[in-house]
């Protein structure tokens, strides 16, 4: 892998990624309202999910024709080259319908499933997180400049701000919500932002000590994965395993096993 296709990833997944947060942010309709819904009737898509996306995939399609797409939205090719583009065109959906302002844009290039490049945008904060394996993770925003990230030093499980999520199934929230029920003693306090890509930038920067959440879908956490990693966090789902739709977890080192060993306690990871 040279190090002229990585820049060249990067560079492309920032720029889709910036001109879909601008539509998103610039075109949304006064009026917005739910186009369709998925996996229940609180599970929305807005039309701009969807123009997001087409945007996002045809300006990277443009550039890069043979490549695969795994996109929330459709998008689904196998592509040539082995690289694969894996975009949440609008995570945290249910915020931007609200008019709140945590959502992000996601967008991560994998190379036979490994990922290589990663990019938060989050237009309504302006910041854009990116980090490419093996060479860090970086943000841009309104502090001025670009600078590199690291997560927070490892505080005491007791004192970690842990931020989570929740399905928009409802026996499976039921259970989320007991999950979390249990945590909040043992933990400093607990957040629910609405956006997971978020989320595991917010690990990155030194926001939050701590993310977890069950039922993520690839495009959700495949380059916020990347860059709490490569800020220094550890990421997993149940003890000895990947991340994956039974549990996601990133943390500061100190704070990921006994948090993950806590959720794997509490069943976080089963109806």
């Amino acid at each position: 892998m040279t190090d002229a296709l990585h820049t060249e990833l990067l560079q492309l997944a920032l720029h889709a990624a910036a001109r879909a947060g601008e539509l998103l942010r610039d075109g949304r309709p006064a009026d917005l309202t739910v186009a369709a819904t998925k996996s229940s009737p609180v599970d929305v898509v807005t039309e701009m999910d969807v123009k997001a996306e087409k945007l996002i995939t045809g300006l990277i399609a443009d550039r890069r024709p043979d490549d695969g797409f795994l996109g929330e939205e459709g998008a689904s090719t196998p592509g040539a080259t082995g690289i694969r583009w894996v975009i949440d065109p609008l995570d945290g959906t249910v915020n931007y319908l609200y008019g709140l302002p945590t959502w992000a844009v996601s967008i991560a290039a994998e190379l036979d499933g490994e990922t290589l490049v990663g990019v938060v945008s989050v237009p309504m904060r302006g910041e854009t997180f990116h980090a490419t394996r093996g060479r860090g993770a970086w943000a841009t925003g309104a502090w001025a400049g670009e600078r590199r990230l690291s997560c927070r030093p490892a505080p005491p499980l007791d004192q970690a701000l842990v931020s989570t999520g929740f399905n928009y199934v409802a026996d499976v929230r039921a259970h989320q919500a007991d999950v979390a029920r249990r945590v909040i003693p043992l933990v400093r306090d607990i957040r629910r932002g609405g956006s997971a890509a978020i989320d595991l930038c917010d690990v990155a920067v030194g926001r939050l000590d701590a993310f977890y959440e069950r039922g993520l879908n690839p495009w959700d956490y495949a380059a916020g994965d990347l860059i709490a990693r490569e800020a220094g966090a550890r990421t997993g789902g149940r003890p000895g395993q990947p991340v994956s739709r039974d549990l996601a977890v990133a943390a500061s080192p100190g704070v990921f096993e006994p948090l993950q060993n806590l959720l794997e306690d509490f069943g976080a990871w089963h109806d």
